[in-house]
């Protein structure tokens, strides 16, 4: 099973995929989210989203937002978001 993830910025969409893994700074502290994850609603702060695909991995810089997670949908909404780099991994 993999997530749907999206993350968009106010102007833009950024970045949408499948992925094993989401990891992201959120006012409560980091997070990580995995598939099977419960709903929930976070606000994020400043900094970094790291997603995990297949064969690749997205680290976006964000300013602010919120991340919301449900039935292995996630939607991430920033202020800005900007792809910073993708590797193998």
């Amino acid at each position: 099973m993999t997530l749907k993830v999206e993350l968009v910025a106010a102007d833009r969409k950024v970045w949408s995929g499948d992925a094993a893994r989401v990891i992201a700074k959120t006012t409560d502290g980091e997070i990580g989210i995995l598939t099977g994850h419960a709903p929930l609603l976070g606000v994020l702060v400043d900094g970094e989203i790291r997603i995990t695909g297949e064969g690749a991995d997205v680290v976006a810089t964000v300013d602010g937002g919120f991340l919301s997670v449900d039935h292995d949908r996630v939607t991430i909404v920033a202020e800005t978001a900007n792809v910073g780099s993708e590797h193998a991994g």
